[in-house]
């Protein structure tokens, strides 16, 4: 009975933490202006919810509670360093609002602590990508090692990152405010990078829901704040296209299923048709508007077989000349191999990954394998099914690479299922 208890509190703190530990870092970051402060008081009352919530029970507005053990917290430290009486009387009135009250909602439309708080990470005193993985640190709570694999890099590099972010912010001065006038508008491809692999990583296999849900949210706030800026409203119709499948994405055992095996009547059409008319008032050549348009072929097709291909890897041309990385090559060189044969995908391939970029890169190694199975060599495509597998970052991805492999050498194991679409 223990351990169910203690299994359950855990789900509590978690559902608890997602609702509620951007607001309450957002909010101490306001008030206190230190951002190690406001993480570890949040963190802190986490912990302290673990311990006490089994006992006590998990109380009727968990994030009301934590944000006052997060506050007092904040308060004695704060004492101790005898600081001005006037973050002192702020801090003691502040209170997490009721999500549900339409007060509440009405001060979000014009201004959310978390909104700010994007802005400030992404002050042009720092990196872009030092503005993208603190801001997905700080306000989605997403673990450090997921963020470098977002980047490329190892988790050591990216704690050092973020450690050099933390204090850039802190030694330049940098305001805890949304900016106003160009600076708006300087700022702006670094928030729309933020919230970008925000979604993605609510959205890829072993990503937690919530993330995108928060990323659409904040995207949709974002637009409100600059209704005149086309590249806001197409990675919302992005996110609403690759959002709108998510209840046909896994069978009834939870395995992923690829575009070709999910029921099309089960995807959102209502968010298809709004993403629809959020790209028809938008520019063409945008980096998040050519994305976009990549997703609306999907999302408008009949089939896999009926998806407009060339469309698609047009749009990859444009996007690799404005915004070249080895993952839209990777994507450019797969588009190209359904538009115009797996051999002229398999010579792209090739060149995007000679830099070494992608190596071990399981996306990677599996559209090789892909791309040489649809060119004919099945025993070579299997065995790099099975590499991609090995290297894979989820179990569900790990499974549907090996389906993959076993359904090449003619294996009838229907228990896996391939990858994602």
């Amino acid at each position: 009975m223990t351990d169910v208890r203690a299994a359950a509190t855990a789900d509590a703190v978690a559902a608890a933490s997602e609702d509620a530990y951007a607001r309450i870092v957002a909010a101490l970051i306001r008030v206190t202006g230190d951002w190690t402060l406001a993480e570890d008081c949040a963190q802190e009352a986490m912990a302290l919810a673990l311990q006490r919530w089994p006992q006590q029970g998990v109380p009727d507005n968990p994030g009301g509670w934590l944000m006052t053990v997060a506050r007092n917290r904040a308060i004695d430290v704060l004492r101790r360093a005898s600081v001005e009486r006037r973050k002192l009387a702020e801090l003691a009135v502040l209170a997490l609002a009721d999500p549900g009250s339409a007060q509440a909602a009405a001060e979000e439309e014009v201004v959310d602590d978390r909104l700010r708080l994007i802005f400030t990470c992404c002050h042009p005193a720092l990196s872009m990508e030092a503005r993208v993985a603190l801001t997905l640190r700080t306000i989605g709570g997403v673990p450090t090692a997921d963020i470098a694999r977002a980047f490329l890099v190892s988790e050591s590099a990216m704690t050092r990152r973020l450690t050099r972010a933390k204090t850039r912010i802190a030694e330049a001065g940098i305001p805890y405010r949304v900016p106003t006038g160009p600076a708006l508008a300087e700022r702006l491809p670094g928030v729309l990078a933020v919230l970008y692999l925000l979604f993605t990583h609510g959205y890829n296999a072993a990503g937690r829901p919530a993330f995108a849900d928060e990323a659409i949210r904040l995207a949709r706030l974002l637009r409100q704040l600059m209704p005149g800026q086309g590249e806001v409203s197409a990675l919302l119709a992005l996110f609403l296209f690759q959002h709108s499948r998510r209840d046909a994405r896994r069978d009834g055992h939870g395995n992923l299923l690829t575009l070709d095996r999910q029921d099309r009547h089960r995807w959102d059409h209502a968010a298809i048709a709004e993403g629809l008319r959020l790209l028809a008032g938008t520019p063409q050549d945008g980096p998040y508007a050519l994305q976009a348009r990549i997703a609306a072929c999907h999302a408008t097709a009949a089939s896999v077989e009926a998806t407009d291909w060339p469309a698609i890897a047009t749009c990859y041309d444009r996007l690799a000349r404005i915004q070249p990385s080895p993952v839209i090559e990777l994507n450019r060189a797969v588009a190209h191999g359904y538009a115009h044969g797996p051999a002229a995908g398999l010579a792209l391939l090739a060149q995007a990954r000679a830099g070494g970029a992608l190596d071990d890169y399981p996306p990677a190694v599996a559209a090789e394998a892909d791309l040489t199975a649809r060119h004919g060599d099945r025993d070579r495509a299997a065995a790099l099914f099975r590499q991609a597998a090995a290297v894979a970052h989820s179990e569900p991805e790990r499974r549907a690479l090996l389906e993959r492999a076993g359904e090449l050498l003619g294996g009838d194991d229907r228990t896996r299922r391939p990858p994602s679409g």
